[in-house]
């Protein structure tokens, strides 16, 4: 089961409040810092690099720890990787989701797979399951309905089950209001019934 802590942790940047984030930080200090620190990383592709950067340098404060050392990984590895992450959380849907970003632009589709699911999302330092949850958490806050579509289906194509990704919804939840969390919850409750796909997007 990915630890409580880390779903919420994901969940308060979503929040954009420093006292969310830093309460969510000392409720997970006693969790792996690679992990946290993996949460932190990844949070750029959603909520961009400023705010991932502040999030990074108030755990750099909370926790009193270092910098955990680069992955130096060779950056050819990423398209590869990333083609089969993405293949991965998109299942039967990967092809369409390709085609439908490269009608957005041919560059944000190389983007998308080399630097989103190559880069990051398939890097060491934390199981593909967690990051999908932890994703998931995050944007149900950020409030994007249809990236949150697509990465709670991605949690249960990368193997989570939904029990899961209930608790990662209801970590969510708690950052939200009552109309809000309850559009959470039922945009979950359609996909964890059996439903027809819905929009495809990173």
């Amino acid at each position: 089961m990915p630890d409580a802590a880390l779903l919420r942790l994901a969940a308060s940047l979503g929040t954009r409040d420093s006292a969310a984030i830093r309460a969510a930080m000392e409720a997970a200090s006693d969790a792996d810092p690679v992990a946290v620190e993996e949460v932190l990383l990844q949070a750029h592709l959603f909520v961009g690099f400023p705010d991932a950067l502040n999030a990074l340098g108030l755990w750099r404060e909370v926790s009193g720890r270092p910098a955990s050392p680069s992955f130096g990984e060779d950056a050819r590895e990423w398209d590869a990787r990333g083609e089969t992450v993405c293949a991965t959380v998109y299942a039967s849907n990967y092809e369409k989701l390709r085609a439908n970003v490269r009608s957005l632009h041919p560059d944000v589709d190389g983007w998308m797979v080399a630097g989103g699911y190559g880069r990051v999302i398939g890097r060491p330092g934390l199981d593909l399951v967690t990051r999908e949850l932890c994703i998931a958490a995050l944007l149900a806050v950020w409030n994007v309905p249809r990236q949150l579509h697509s990465h709670l289906r991605g949690s249960l194509n990368a193997g989570a089950t939904p029990e899961q990704v209930d608790e990662a919804v209801e970590a969510a939840c708690g950052y939200l209001d009552g109309e809000r969390a309850e559009e959470v919850r039922a945009l979950w409750g359609a996909i964890r019934r059996p439903s027809p796909p819905g929009p495809l997007s990173r």
